[in-house]
């Protein structure tokens, strides 16, 4: 499988110093291959065509030019050559020409083969008659003699082949390695020493058989062809090493790095991070709503589907980085270099758009969008457990809250050691009564009057103070203390609805329910032994479910739902605009109030937009006989337009906070919520 991770096929642009090498070393690698056929002229060229031992060789290197033997850790077709053996021999043959020459056809066609970019088959072509030259050079240097015709090396003259091999290898290392280090923009001691050991080795095996394909040339032509034999032995072996090491390393289906792979080359980068003291990216980034594409059209398809996702993936970040596949719909890119969080999130937003374009499969466009979380080394973790981990985090905050990208922060992290701690005090507060309940006003927009309240939970705690429901409620969702959070949330809300009903106020008071309470087949239990307990009618009570728990869990929640609707209890549906859920979906549930989102109603007054959003919403919730609630009503002006559209009553910080229980009585009392000696009901 052709490796997605390889870029180099990707031209650089014009005047990058990359292009400038390219074309630098292009042009003199064909100034000298022209020069030296200049040099060698039409009857030595011709003399050269009427060689049949070329011709044999010829074939050689153009087969071996499409078999290198592949290294660990380099693409497929960057290995040494197995031509190598073949157009060294012919350079100390015959010299530069033919082996320049023999050497630029076989590039070629293994260009075309292979279907490389015409840049990169005019470099290689250039790097090899440059290496050739430079060899050619130090044997012609310290040996006169073998210019002027066919040169046998024999005895000490073999020492001679070997340092002109030595200087072959190096200048073909130089000349390969500063491409690459330019591509992949890393320095370029970091590649020049990977792996330098197996590629010396494997170097050196080929140009030592070069001297035994000279001595064949001389006794037979056809005795050169027999070095295939050895040399596709060797091919094999280090092929097959290469493929074993690949499997382990890649991704089957995308071909893309594993998480094993990912780990080795982020420690890597972390270790050169430490000495040249730059960052590290991590990125972690998720399909949204891949499911539905398998559910509905079947792994096969979802299979081709990841793969195109995969090459979009890596022709979308910088050469260098790399594209991980985790599994499932999950990728990671790593960026060993990285300047600060703004060019992550460039590299981010890039991986997004790049997604963001319809794939046409089978007749079907398919709209994909992704989930990015970003951590950084060494702002947010120090080793590679860490920093996934956190980017894992991010992600899910993206996910969550839908912003498409998002950069780890601790005070979102719901896994950080400050959180961990909070839990530990959790279990204490619960025990030791800390948590207490907030009551906010529900208000009727055409006389001001109470309608309601909503519980809000508050943690009182020793230390911090009181702390709101987003710092603590996420933590007891993802833990064992649920069912005993529930129950205290419950206890002490019906505990003061039966206080103040004794004191003539039987307004209806709302308790939020979550997926996790909600996904508890016991609720329904726990809330009729709880009405039961403080004498408190069903109907005193109403039960608040956001509308994302709606469109994530409506099925699985349904039940429950039905079973709170059959003991009386009253259902609102809250939140209303913020998880793309339909009135129409309600399918016959038992829901009596919409509660439009706080962040559509603040913008009734400035945004027409937010407007038309508002309005139809409450003209829909009428129709179909429910009751519409404003939530985060703020200014006078947003609550006289929600009630010139229509809206039945409001709640916000314009009629009062969430307010303690002694509180939240005197204000019923001072705006006629409660009077002295009267019961007063919501209508």
């Amino acid at each position: 499988m052709k490796d997605p991770n390889n870029t180099r096929d990707v031209g650089p642009r014009v005047g990058t110093p990359l292009w400038l090498y390219l074309a630098g070393t292009t042009v003199a690698g064909c100034g000298l291959l022209g020069g030296s056929l200049v040099w060698t002229g039409p009857a030595g060229l011709a003399a050269l065509a009427d060689e049949p031992l070329v011709w044999v060789v010829l074939c050689m290197v153009v087969i071996g030019e499409l078999r290198p033997i592949a290294t660990p850790n380099a693409p497929a077709t960057s290995g040494a050559p197995t031509s190598l053996p073949f157009s060294f021999a012919l350079l100390i043959f015959f010299g530069l020409p033919a082996a320049a020459l023999v050497q630029a056809v076989a590039t070629v066609v293994a260009g075309i083969a292979r279907r490389h970019a015409p840049h990169r088959t005019a470099f290689n072509l250039a790097q090899y008659v440059l290496s050739f030259g430079v060899a050619d050079a130090v044997m012609r240097l310290f040996h006169p003699a073998a210019s002027a015709g066919p040169w046998v090396p024999q005895g000490a003259e073999l020492l001679l082949v070997g340092l002109a091999g030595a200087a072959y290898f190096v200048t073909n290392l130089v000349l390969v390695e500063c491409a690459v280090a330019m591509h992949e923009r890393v320095p370029l001691q970091s590649v020049l020493g990977k792996d330098i050991g197996q590629r010396l080795f494997v170097n050196a095996v080929l140009l030592s058989l070069a001297p035994l394909v000279v001595a064949a040339m001389v006794h037979s032509i056809w005795l050169v062809p027999l070095f295939a034999f050895p040399l596709a032995a060797l091919y094999t072996s280090a092929t097959l090493s290469v493929k074993r090491e690949h499997q382990a390393n890649h991704d089957e289906l995308t071909g893309l790095a594993n998480r094993k792979l990912l780990i080795l080359r982020t420690q890597q980068a972390l270790g050169e991070a430490r000495q040249r003291h730059h960052r590290v990216g991590l990125l972690l980034l998720d399909l949204d709503r891949f499911k539905e594409v398998n559910d509905t059209l079947g792994h096969p398809t979802g299979d081709r589907l990841l793969q195109t996702v995969a090459l979009r993936l890596t022709h979308s970040v910088r050469p260098g980085d790399l594209v991980a596949r985790l599994g499932g719909d999950e990728f990671a890119v790593l960026l060993p270099q990285v300047r600060d969080a703004a060019s992550a999130r460039e590299v981010a937003a890039r991986l997004r758009v790049a997604l963001a374009e319809p794939v046409r499969l089978d007749g079907m466009d398919f709209d994909l969008e992704a989930s990015v979380g970003i951590a950084l080394y060494p702002n947010h973790a120090p080793d590679f457990e860490l920093l996934m981990q956190r980017a894992d985090v991010a992600m899910y905050v993206a996910k969550e809250h839908r912003t498409g990208v998002e950069l780890y922060a601790p005070h979102k992290d719901r896994n950080s050691t400050a959180r961990l701690s909070l839990f530990g005090e959790l279990r204490r507060a619960l025990v030791e009564k800390e948590l207490e309940m907030f009551y906010q006003p529900t208000v009727d927009l055409s006389d001001r009057r109470a309608v309601g309240l909503e519980a809000l939970v508050r943690w009182r705690h020793p230390r911090r103070g009181v702390l709101d429901p987003h710092e603590f409620v996420p933590l007891i969702e993802q833990s064992y203390l649920m069912r005993g959070f529930t129950h205290e949330v419950l206890e002490q809300t019906l505990s003061q609805v039966a206080r103040w009903r004794a004191e003539g106020v039987e307004l209806p008071v709302s308790v939020n329910l979550s997926a996790r309470e909600l996904l508890d087949p016991a609720l329904p239990d726990v809330v009729a032994a709880g009405l039961r307990r403080h004498g408190v009618p069903p109907a005193a009570l109403r039960l608040e479910i956001g509308e994302r728990v709606m469109v994530a869990e409506a099925d699985a929640v349904a039940p429950v739902i039905l079973a709170l609707s059959d003991l009386g209890v009253p259902l609102s549906l809250d939140d209303f605009g913020t998880g793309y859920f339909t009135l129409a979906r309600l399918n016959g549930l038992p829901v009596q109030e919409i509660k439009i989102d706080g962040s559509f109603v603040r913008r009734v007054e400035e945004d027409a937009d937010g407007r038309v959003i508002v309005a139809s919403a409450i003209d829909l919730v009428g129709t179909l006989g429910m009751r519409a609630v404003a939530e985060g009503v703020e200014s006078e002006g947003v609550a006289e337009a929600v009630a010139a559209m229509g809206c039945h009553a409001a709640q916000g910080r314009l009629f009062a906070p969430p307010l303690e229980a002694a509180e939240a009585a005197a204000w019923l009392r001072a705006h006629g919520g409660a009077h002295d000696g009267h019961r007063i009901e919501a209508p």
